[in-house]
Formats: structure tokens, C-alpha cells, sequence
């Protein structure tokens, strides 16, 4: 495996940075920065997963910083920096103070790598993609939101669960806001060929939906001092890999919309397809109007914390 030329930035050595820094790393697609405020913690980080390496047979060179400066010149930047969810915190819960922190690391990216394409995963990831794109000034196409993918992945893992079907014979997609009004899509859904809807019951499809939209709620309820990371530094993984040109096939990602299904200047989930230049096409859907409706709901969730921060 040759060294790779490209650079990606990876915003906040929490657990969902962290993880996405490795898996990254031991992909071998890029140089890492691993940036923090706290001193010590991302240059750690950075050197035990630049130690393993070797191991993984990769290229990567990883480091930690707490300075932007070294972040300069960044291909792809991954913002996970915010606090995480607590037992009893809604997404909504997160919106101020996490605003104020998107500002001040949207500012610094801006200014230190302004060609770089951003993909935002800090909860409400949705509002905070909108608050990115404001104030980076970046084109909406190079701002993209994590959400979709960790969804839909949820959706898939529970479908094997239930069915004992491979998850890699299980098609899903989650539409919408990442957030309690998400829209999963069982018509469309389908588990080695067939439709969920022929193969469980009405119930259990309704069992299976609502555990998709309370996923990251499950997760925090079930670790208590925390939330989930594994699933959505994978996901981001992935996206990451589909702007590379590693990954073809559409994705489910927050991006803008302007009149899609009739939803303009907000950002929402919806299948794109991925590429060096950011988001390369909104994927059209023939929806019928309740599943329409539903996505105009979600929208408008969004919309009212777009308002709540005042962008």
C-alpha cells in the first residue's frame, strides 16, 4: 500500500473522533489530524493509533494537535467536537451549546482550509450541517451532514436481528431530519429481494421503525455516561470513502435542499451520491404523499432549530 497524498482532519478526540481517526488510519485512506482543545489528549490519541500502523499494514500518518494550524491545506474535514448526549437529553437539548462550538471550529476551518470538504456528525447533526455551511460560507455541496447513514444502518442491523437474514441481503433507507421524526421507508425496504412488508407482520415493522428512530436513545440509556461511537464513525467512514471514489451507489446523507419534494433551504436526509466534489446528485425517489408528508414534517423540525439559533 503506497502513501497517500490526501489529508483529512478529524475535529474533537472524543469517542466518536477517536474511533473515526482509527478507522480511517487502518483503512489507509489518508493522513490524520486528530484536533482538541484539551491539551494532550488528540497528540496521545494520535500516536497510539499512528503505533498500530504497522500492524495494519497502512500508510497513514497520524497526528494530534491542538492548533488548526497544522490542520492547513485539508482535503477532507470530519467535525464530531460538542458534548454528547446524556441520559434524558433529547438532540434538541444539545443545540445551544453545541452551536457555539460549530462556530468557532467552522471559523477555523474556513480560514485554514478553505477547499476542503466538511462532513458534519455533532448532534442536532442537521442544524449544526445548516450553521456549518452559514458560517464557512462554503458551497452548500461541500458541507454534508452524517445522519442518514448511521440511520439506515441501524434499521439494517435490526432487520437482521429479527429475520436472521445476511445485513448485507437487507436494503433500507431513512429519510429526513437525524432526529425523532426521521423517515424510515418500509415500502422500499427489502430483505433478499423481498419486501419487509411481505415477510414480517404490520406490528412488528412498526416495532422495528420505531427502535430505528430511538437508536442513539437506546444506546445512551444503556451506557449511562455516554453515547453511541462505533456505528457512527463507521458511517462517516463511509462517506468518507465515497468521496474518495472508493464507494459507489448512493448514500443517505443531511444535505441542502432547494424545492426537492418541495422542501427548500433547510438540510435533510435524502440519498445522494458522493464525490470529489462533495455531494454530486440529489438521488429522486418516486414517494407517495404521506411518505412526502412525512419528510416535510421532518423538515420543518429542523427548520425550528435553525430558527432557535438564529441563522
Amino acid at each position: 500500500m503506497t502513501r497517500t497524498n490526501k489529508k483529512i482532519t478529524v475535529v474533537g478526540a472524543g469517542n466518536v473522533g477517536a474511533t473515526t481517526a482509527q478507522l480511517l488510519a487502518e483503512k489507509g485512506l489518508a493522513d490524520v489530524v486528530l484536533i482538541d482543545i484539551a491539551e494532550g489528549i488528540p497528540q496521545g490519541k494520535a500516536l497510539d493509533i499512528q503505533e498500530s500502523c504497522p500492524l495494519w499494514r497502512s500508510p497513514s500518518k497520524v497526528t494530534g494537535t491542538n492548533s488548526y494550524e497544522d490542520t492547513a491545506g485539508s482535503d477532507i474535514v470530519v467535525i464530531t467536537a460538542g458534548l454528547a448526549r446524556k441520559p434524558g437529553m433529547s438532540r434538541d437539548d444539545l443545540l445551544h451549546a453545541n452551536a457555539a462550538i460549530m462556530r468557532e471550529v467552522a471559523q477555523n476551518i474556513s480560514r485554514t482550509s478553505p477547499d476542503a470538504i466538511i462532513i458534519v456528525v455533532t448532534n442536532p447533526m442537521d442544524a449544526m450541517a445548516h450553521l456549518v455551511q452559514k458560517v464557512t460560507g462554503f458551497k452548500h455541496e461541500k458541507v454534508i451532514g452524517m445522519g442518514g447513514v448511521l440511520d439506515t444502518s441501524r434499521m439494517r442491523s435490526f432487520i437482521a436481528m429479527e429475520t436472521g437474514a445476511h445485513p448485507n441481503d437487507i436494503d433500507a433507507i431513512v429519510l429526513g431530519g437525524h432526529g425523532d421524526l426521521m423517515v424510515p421507508l418500509p415500502r422500499l425496504t427489502m430483505v433478499e429481494g423481498r419486501c419487509i412488508t411481505d415477510i414480517l407482520s404490520g406490528p412488528k415493522v412498526g416495532q422495528i421503525i420505531k427502535r430505528t428512530q430511538n437508536g442513539g436513545a437506546e444506546i445512551v440509556g444503556l451506557l449511562k455516561t455516554g453515547s453511541a461511537y462505533y456505528a457512527p464513525a463507521a458511517s462517516t467512514v463511509e462517506m468518507v470513502e465515497a468521496i474518495l471514489g472508493q464507494e459507489s451507489g448512493p448514500l443517505p446523507c443531511s444535505v441542502y435542499l432547494n424545492g426537492e419534494y418541495g422542501i427548500a433551504g433547510v438540510y435533510v436526509g435524502l440519498p445522494v451520491k458522493l464525490g470529489g466534489n462533495g455531494v454530486e446528485e440529489i438521488v429522486k425517489l418516486d414517494l407517495s404523499e404521506d411518505e412526502i408528508h412525512s419528510l416535510k414534517a421532518s423538515a420543518d423540525a429542523v427548520k425550528g432549530l435553525i430558527v432557535k439559533i438564529g441563522i
